[in-house]
């Protein structure tokens, strides 16, 4: 009796080992490090590897390490943080804008766990310093903007119709289309139904002049108020990345606003230049009639201006926009049917739409670019004096043929690589914001409280665990000693699984781990408090732990499923804190439900069971 068979015994024993691995890497040292990357279709290569170490031994700053890492990133290991700080200026004035050095903490692991690519689990905000960021995004002005875009195609629709009429503005919310007479208005009305099936259309007169009204539908409004908040936040997101921060967190907190959390961020003051940074993308015909040599050596045609690509080669393009960003609605990655490869698949709007329609289909088969254009504000140190300047990026980022006439939806072929597709994808998606935003609430956390935290955090977790092992090694002795033991391998095992899931470790975070230490044993509580309850009524030591396991299994299943539920619900409708609070709690729930009932089980097992005892230490 009280003997488990040898295939659960090398489970529990096989899930200990593995949390204990991925655990393992939470206790080595952080080392202050910087991740370089590359920007818009650059490459980290050995050649780069080459400047960053001239740039450091110039600067006279010592370093761990440097390792090329995957994905075409390299991680710069340094002793201490000054030289973090010294290096990543050493970095930032040798590397072109190509690339982003981001600050950041990587853990010193051996060699078997970095073979393995086991990785610590991250650290918050609030436990390694940072910038908190809450942004309003003022929907009033997307829909403003929807209006004014609604407002200009109907006025192109009208006069490529040839339908007379006297004005097409905007007036309180909605587009106002006027006319001398009630027969044009009809006729435009069925027009506009017909191109703006959106649109909600009515008619009106003053006597004088007669009109129609279109306002949009709450279903579209709401649409348009939606695509402003996604596309504002892959802005702020591709923005953020050249900010130089490792692990951001950028997500939508309730119907308008937008979270910008930078771990390790120190400088709020450039983080309010990358958000206010305006870019747009526009798409120009290239020139083929003229030579490109012939404007590099200064004798460009007046009708073409001169572009270099990401590579740094030159491109001649006419000057006559065909669409600008303004016109995209939408842009995705995927693959072209007909070729399979990687391609980028772009919505317009109506104007947009007819023009690249007319465009493209007079240039068949002639190629056509995509340039980026950025405007941002930089700081550079002058003369130990921070100088704000603003600096103008226009490139090609991409050129492909046009393989036949297109308008509201096309595809952009000639790409290198699906990743290639994804980022092209995302800076159509994400050149300009969509709505202006407001920065309502701004928060910086410096390093040493982090660093304060996370000691606080770690002796309360250490203080709960003591008493814990205390009153349970006092009260019920060897069964107490055996809890305590699946108690820590509890801690264990949390620690693991939060590794695993590379969740991101906060203060609620480690009250829920503090939380979990103490319900942890309230099972063992249950299961030893019945086995006495046996043994007083008079059953023998192995058919008390027996029956003790047994009937306390259905309420301590009971408790902890009511738990989770709580835990859910606060996972599903929380927001930041509360989320990292329900995170550890379910993680904490499932794993001491496993710990207390079948990793105690069979400790028990082996201390008391196949044996005749005559009394337990209980």
């Amino acid at each position: 009796m009280n003997r488990y068979p040898l295939w659960k015994n090398l489970l529990i024993v096989a899930v200990i080992l593995v949390g204990i691995l991925y655990a393992l890497p939470n206790l080595f040292p952080q080392n202050p490090s910087i991740e370089v990357t590359a920007a818009r279709g650059a490459q980290v290569t050995d050649a780069t590897v080459g400047e960053i170490k001239a740039a450091l031994e110039n600067a006279g700053v010592e370093h761990k390490a440097i390792e090329m890492l995957g994905g075409g990133k390299l991680l710069v290991r340094f002793a201490t943080s000054g030289d973090q700080l010294r290096g990543q200026e050493a970095i930032a004035g040798t590397l072109s804008d190509r690339y982003n050095s981001a600050l950041t903490l990587s853990p010193d692991l051996p060699g078997f766990l970095r073979v393995l690519g086991i990785q610590p689990m991250f650290l918050g905000l609030d436990l390694r310093g940072g910038i908190h960021v809450l942004i309003d995004v003022d929907m009033d002005a997307a829909v403003d903007q929807a209006l004014e875009r609604y407002t200009g195609d109907i006025r192109t629709l009208l006069r490529s119709e040839k339908v007379r009429y006297l004005t097409v503005t905007r007036d309180r919310g909605r587009v106002m289309v006027k006319f001398r007479d009630a027969e044009t208005r009809d006729k435009a009305e069925k027009l506009i139904a017909k191109e703006f099936r959106d649109l909600i259309l009515e008619k009106g007169d003053d006597g004088s002049a007669f009109f129609v009204y279109g306002s949009m539908s709450p279903t579209d409004q709401a649409a348009v108020e939606k695509f402003a908040l996604q596309q504002n936040i892959t802005t702020l997101r591709n923005r953020v990345n050249a900010l130089g921060v490792a692990e951001p967190i950028i997500q939508q907190q309730g119907d308008r606003r937008i979270l910008v959390q930078l771990p390790g961020a120190q400088d709020p003051g450039r983080l309010k230049e990358i958000l206010g940074a305006t870019a747009t993308l526009e798409y120009r015909l290239v020139d083929t009639e003229h030579s490109v040599q012939d404007a590099v050596d200064g004798r460009v045609p007046v009708s073409s201006k001169l572009y270099k690509d990401r590579n740094g080669r030159p491109v001649l393009l006419l000057r006559r926009v065909i669409v600008t960003g303004d016109q995209i609605t939408d842009a995705s990655a995927g693959f072209d049917q007909r070729s399979g490869q990687p391609a980028v698949f772009v919505s317009l709007d109506g104007q947009g739409a007819r023009r690249m329609r007319n465009v493209t289909t007079e240039n068949v088969g002639k190629p056509m670019a995509v340039v980026f254009i950025e405007n941002r504000t930089v700081t550079r140190m002058v003369k130990g004096e921070a100088v704000k300047e603003k600096v103008r990026t226009e490139e090609v980022i991409s050129v492909a043929n046009i393989l036949e006439p297109f308008g509201r939806r096309f595809q952009t072929t000639g790409l290198d690589s699906s990743n290639e597709a994804h980022n092209l994808a995302l800076l159509l998606r994400a050149g300009a914001l969509a709505a202006p935003i407001e920065i309502v609430e701004e928060r910086t956390i410096g390093p040493s409280l982090g660093q304060d935290n996370i000691d606080q955090g770690f002796l309360s977790v250490v203080i709960g665990f003591v008493l814990v092992v205390l009153f349970m090694a006092g009260y019920y002795r060897v069964f107490g000693l055996v809890a305590d033991v699946v108690l820590f391998f509890n801690l264990v095992l949390i620690v693991a699984v939060l590794s695993l899931l590379q969740a991101t470790l906060t203060l609620p975070g480690i009250a829920g781990i503090v939380l979990t230490v103490g319900m942890a044993v309230d099972a063992n509580v249950l299961i030893f408090e019945r086995i006495r309850e046996e043994i007083r009524n008079g059953n023998s030591p192995q058919a008390s732990i027996n029956t003790g396991y047994q009937k306390a299994l259905s309420t301590i299943v009971d408790a902890n499923i009511t738990t989770l539920i709580a835990a859910v619900v606060l996972f599903s409708f929380g927001t930041g804190p509360i989320k990292g609070f329900a995170v550890t709690l379910f993680i904490g729930i499932v794993t001491s439900m496993f710990t207390a009932i079948l990793g105690s089980r069979a400790l028990i097992n082996l201390i008391y069971g196949g044996r005749r005892v005559s009394a337990l230490a209980i």
